[in-house]
């Protein structure tokens, strides 16, 4: 089966497909409604030929469609039938979940995106639960206020770094996985990452969206290509051991 793989976030739209080493992206933006998303895919991608669709969607999910309407991108996202105006089976997820199954290397891992909002996903013996994490109450207002990228550029880079790596204590103490990967646009702007973590990156949305239609148990594979070229992305680690030691 060839997949084609689509990663909708605020700024771009990104999507590669089976058999193919360059993703093709277009600019999204807050005007985009999900029937400019189809026809952009389609005319920048008309030589790509692909069985099923796989969507990251930048909200919440539920039984395979939008619960609400994107903060940065146009209306009409809820209800819509991707798979009709693709002519295709479309499953769409949420998109840092799509990140994390791409991400995922065995054991129980826990995924934080960090972008313009805070994504969330836990990935254990192969089977993906995403978390709406980003509304959660935190301190005086939410996880989103103080991680995501408004709170980075209202506290600054120190003491947004500090927030995160509390954020990120307070869920491996909950969760105690053995693996936590931190992905996003921001992810890459920790120094250093918290430790015991490991720094994703945004082309494994692409490996996810492959492993959504693969049998179960798929998911357990390691990701083998991080960069939309087949190559393994270079990782950065604070340290090389798991599993990842609880907070004092």
């Amino acid at each position: 089966m060839t997949i084609l793989v689509i990663d909708i976030g605020g700024t771009n739209v990104k999507f590669l497909a089976t058999g193919h080493d360059t993703p093709r992206k277009f600019p999204s933006g807050r005007g985009l409604t999900p029937e400019e998303m189809v026809a952009g895919v389609k005319a920048a991608a008309p030589d790509w030929e692909y069985d099923a669709v796989s969507v990251g969607y930048p909200g919440p999910i539920l039984c395979g469609q939008p619960m609400t309407e994107p903060v940065n991108l146009g209306p009409g996202w809820m209800g819509f039938d991707f798979a009709a105006a693709f002519g295709k089976p479309v499953k769409v997820v949420n998109d840092a979940a799509m990140q994390a199954l791409g991400s995922y290397e065995g054991g129980k891992m826990l995924f934080l995106g960090l972008g313009t909002g805070v994504g969330a996903a836990v990935v254990h013996d192969g089977e993906l639960e995403p978390l709406e994490v980003g509304r959660f109450h935190y301190k005086k207002r939410t996880l989103e206020h103080y991680v995501g990228n408004r709170g980075r550029k209202r506290l600054g880079q120190k003491k947004w770094q500090r927030r995160v790596e509390e954020v990120v204590a307070r869920f491996v103490e909950v969760l105690k996985p053995t693996d936590v990967v931190l992905g996003g646009g921001n992810a890459k702007k920790l120094d250093p990452l918290p430790r015991g973590t490991r720094l994703g990156a945004n082309a494994l949305a692409f490996v996810g969206g492959y492993r959504l239609w693969e049998p179960a148990g798929g998911g357990q594979a390691p990701a083998t290509a991080a960069n939309g070229t087949g190559r393994p992305a270079k990782r950065r680690r604070t340290r090389p051991s798991h599993p990842v030691e609880k907070p004092q």
